[in-house]
């Protein structure tokens, strides 16, 4: 098997706080200084890369003192301003020495989930790469709070690369890939060199967390390459401690475990509804328009409602819901909650005299959604 990066132009590489930070022993310089070369070895090729990269809140409980990762929001905000001077000091050191410039962006759920502002990030990341700049990129979170965060930066990696349309997404961990059980408990575990990104066996296989610095482990990153095929981008996870990994992998080695993406990628504002980790609200379906839904990928329309949950305006983002529970929808709405709640099970001609107006027919029009049960196979068929 040969690494698909050696194929791909555009490439986000997320690397871990085990990595960055020398297994919590604060910055390793020379660490990101093998980064940086191997970056800039890579751009020499040709390739455009992205760098999403942990580290700000491990460096920054080193710097405070601190012997172990605080609990309170507040404390984690400020290990990350203070950590976050160190980190991105380190990568503009380390990549001038080869003539790179590069770019702090940091990004919150919530500059992702606005359609405007998403936009503006993903023409921004995309002219820094045309100037041969590296976005050094990281969840902001000296400002996040449980609403507004992203939660790891395995799914902000995979965001990433859906917001930019990368070719592939590139994990980098202190494990050398997936395996089919826990290797350190498991003495029969398999080592999974290829699969499909997306497999529900993959996320059976996954364990938890594997270190106390990160907020993830092997399920975040399965579920990172789920994300990134939304894209039709491949992923792979393989092990920061292999020897110039990136280099290698551009040469097209194969290194780490390699999950391929195997659907068309989605229209450009289906990645950005699905992508929405939360929605402002839900609305339950009856069991005829779930089945119009699923079947002929209609339009929601008021009288298939059977009730709303949350607060939300007009244009946000809701999941669209059946009535076994399942979210087999996401959507932008015609109606705010308050509205929905009034003219849910109506025909469309009675919600004038209801409302006193009507916005649109449709609760959610179909080119505002996108399916999402049954996998990917139906978003990408969805209007």
């Amino acid at each position: 098997m040969e690494s698909i990066v050696k194929t791909a132009r555009r490439v986000v590489v997320k690397v871990g706080s085990a990595l960055v930070t020398n297994d919590g022993r604060g910055l390793d310089e020379a660490a990101i200084a093998r980064w940086a070369a191997q970056i800039a070895a890579l751009q020499k090729m040709g390739r455009q890369i992205v760098l999403v990269s942990s580290g700000a809140v491990a460096e920054g409980i080193l710097r405070l003192g601190w012997n172990s990762r605080p609990t309170r929001l507040a404390e984690l905000q400020a290990a990350a301003a203070v950590g976050q001077m160190g980190l991105v000091q380190a990568y503009e050191t380390h990549f001038s020495e080869h003539g790179i410039r590069t770019a702090q962006i940091l990004l919150t759920h919530a500059d992702l989930s606005n359609r405007e502002r998403y936009l503006n990030a993903r023409e921004t990341i995309l002219t820094l790469l045309d100037l041969g700049v590296v976005p050094i990129i990281n969840e902001n979170d000296t400002v996040v709070n449980d609403e507004i965060k992203v939660g790891d930066n395995d799914t902000l990696g995979a965001l990433v690369t859906n917001l930019i349309e990368a070719d592939v997404l590139i994990i980098l961990t202190d494990q050398k890939g997936l395996y089919t059980a826990d290797p350190r408990k498991d003495p029969t575990a398999q080592f999974v060199s290829q699969a499909t990104a997306g497999d529900p066996v993959l996320e059976t296989m996954a364990g938890g967390a594997a270190s106390t610095l990160s907020k993830g482990g092997m399920i975040t990153k399965i579920l990172a390459a789920k994300r990134a095929q939304r894209s039709g981008a491949a992923t792979v996870i393989a092990s920061g401690r292999e020897e110039r990994v990136l280099e290698r992998l551009a040469g097209g080695e194969a290194i780490g475990t390699q999950l391929n993406a195997v659907h068309a990628p989605l229209h450009a504002r289906q990645k950005w509804l699905i992508d929405q980790l939360r929605p402002e609200g839900t609305v339950h379906l009856d069991a005829g328009a779930a089945r119009a839904l699923l079947e002929n990928k209609t339009s929601l329309l008021p009288v298939g409602i059977k009730f709303v949950m949350g607060e939300f305006l007009r244009g946000d983002v809701v999941g669209i819901v059946a009535p076994d529970g399942t979210e087999i929808a996401r959507g932008l709405v015609n109606y705010a909650s308050s509205e929905l709640q009034l003219i849910k099970g109506l025909h469309t001609e009675e919600i004038q005299k209801v409302l006193g107006f009507e916005n649109q027919p449709e609760a959610v029009h179909r080119d505002n959604l996108v399916m999402i049960a049954g996998g990917f196979d139906e978003a990408r068929h969805s209007a």
